[in-house]
């Protein structure tokens, strides 16, 4: 049986239906009528445009006061933070000449210098870093799998102290490498989103290599810290935090550049502008003046 409501709503339909249809009517027997609301949208239109360029210039000016006001800020609130320290940067993979003049550029506003950038060979060549690995028992990692993760932390603590064994490894253990290996201060790590395609007979070897070097700069209890660029995808965050190191996932924002220098001089969590992050950047407890 029928409700009021449904006579109600049936009702409303066919008055709707009669008011379009007159409104409809209307406007096609009057030509004048269709130009003038033609007119009137165009206008509306072209003042919405012009609405939205005023809006896009007032953002892009204070953008750049922002920017400006970050870049001039940024040598003051690091200066001398890492004042006369040692940091190497590596590279999990693929390396890259924008993130190193990144790094670069927050260490030298710091006062500390970047001692060495290398990137390390993946998936890893075990034969070759058995073989110059004579003299140690990592000499048998060709055929004693079980070697390659306690030889990979040896060479995440030489490469914070340096060492004749990762000095002998070096041109095998990383694919490129600019520098001098000795003690350092602090390391900061980017690993590449793209991981390296393995072989069988190579299955697990980049993981092992990683995480045991890993491990090893973690024990020398300098500061590691973990970075990406702010459009890495996909991010290494998680990889970082799960492994003890602090991160930044902005390297390329002048916020991310300072995180970066407050995260080597010992501040601990995951700073930047990605939802993975704790804060923009680590609570600073007084200033340094710059010199």
């Amino acid at each position: 049986m029928f409700d009021f409501r449904y006579h109600a709503l049936s009702l409303v339909a066919v008055f709707l239906a009669l008011a379009v249809g007159l409104l409809l009517g209307v406007a096609i027997g009057d030509s004048g009528l269709v130009s003038s609301a033609k007119q009137d949208i165009e206008q509306s239109l072209r003042g919405d445009v012009r609405a939205s360029r005023v809006q896009a210039d007032n953002l892009r000016t204070e953008l750049d006061r922002r920017d400006g006001y970050e870049k001039q800020t940024f040598p003051d609130l690091v200066a001398n933070r890492l004042s006369g320290q040692q940091i190497g940067l590596l590279f999990l993979g693929a390396s890259d000449d924008s993130a190193i003049d990144e790094v670069r550029d927050s260490l030298t506003a710091a006062g500390a210098n970047l001692s060495w950038v290398g990137s390390l060979r993946e998936p890893p060549d075990v034969s070759a870093m058995a073989d110059r690995a004579q003299g140690s028992r990592y000499a048998a990692m060709g055929v004693d799998a079980t070697l390659l993760a306690p030889f990979a932390h040896r060479m995440g603590v030489q490469l914070v102290t340096g060492g004749r064994l990762v000095s002998q490894e070096r041109p095998v253990l990383l694919r490129s490498f600019s520098g001098d290996l000795g003690v350092i201060d602090g390391v900061v790590i980017m690993r590449a989103p793209d991981r390296a395609t393995e072989t069988s007979d190579q299955k697990g070897t980049t993981a092992m290599v990683e995480d045991g070097i890993v491990s090893g700069m973690n024990r020398t209890n300098v500061p590691v810290v973990g970075v990406e660029e702010l459009n890495t995808d996909p991010s290494q965050i998680d990889w970082y935090r799960s492994r003890g190191m602090a991160s930044v996932d902005s390297i390329d924002q002048v916020s991310g550049r300072a995180a970066l220098v407050f995260a080597l001089a010992g501040a601990d969590g995951a700073y930047g502008l990605k939802s993975s992050a704790e804060a923009l950047l680590p609570r600073v407890v007084g200033g340094v003046q710059r010199p």
